[in-house]
């Protein structure tokens, strides 16, 4: 194993040669790291994962029970990864041809969350602080603070930044400010997508 900072491995986890750990993540029962693997710090890997090998996982993410990440996926800052949720790196899998060559690659963009027992099919970036219902299979592109539901899982609303559901619309009046109950913050539908409002004494009106 190669580290240079501390971290947590139970002792029934494996966390193979040539992979970098960051400080204060935790590895938890029966998990496996592959080598060229790289996590970053205060990480929480769950019982029964699968990482790697070559797989770039970014500070502050949560990877929960029975979770495979596989080579071809890159998970950035804060992302959260719910219970037996699945990532995939081949579009056309056939157990008598390999295909290791086709891997696609699958962008998952700062705090992003993907609920538990969802399917994200490899190809396709998942936009940042957007939200994956439960069992959603993702097909496409999903934009940044979307709300995705469904099989396949559409735009189906615009969530936080903390996570909370500002509205069910899928494009809101442009000019409206919405802004969170929660944390206060404000939003607003742009030609680009669902984006912050800048503006704090717009947004405060």
């Amino acid at each position: 194993m190669n580290t240079t900072i501390e971290f947590f491995a139970h002792e029934s986890a494996f966390v193979d040669e040539n992979v970098t750990v960051g400080k204060g993540t935790k590895i938890w029962h029966f998990s496996h790291i592959m080598p060229q693997t790289e996590i970053g710090d205060n990480c929480v890997i769950g019982q029964n994962c699968s990482i790697g090998p070559a797989v770039k996982i970014g500070r502050q993410c949560k990877i929960q029970n029975n979770v495979s990440i596989y080579k071809g996926v890159e998970l950035e800052d804060g992302v959260f990864c719910g219970p037996s949720m699945v990532f995939t790196n081949v579009n056309n899998p056939r157990a008598f041809i390999e295909r290791k060559s086709e891997f696609r690659k699958t962008l998952v963009k700062k705090g992003a969350s993907i609920g538990a027992n969802c399917t994200i099919v490899c190809g396709h970036t998942v936009g940042a602080y957007s939200f994956i219902g439960a069992g959603a299979v993702v097909t496409r592109n999903v934009p940044d603070y979307a709300l995705m539901l469904g099989v396949p899982a559409k735009v189906s609303g615009w969530v936080c930044a903390c996570g909370i559901i500002l509205t069910r619309e899928v494009f809101p009046v442009t000019e409206k400010i919405i802004v969170c109950p929660e944390c206060h913050a404000g939003y607003r539908h742009h030609s680009t997508g669902f984006q912050p409002q800048t503006s704090t004494s717009e947004s405060s009106r």
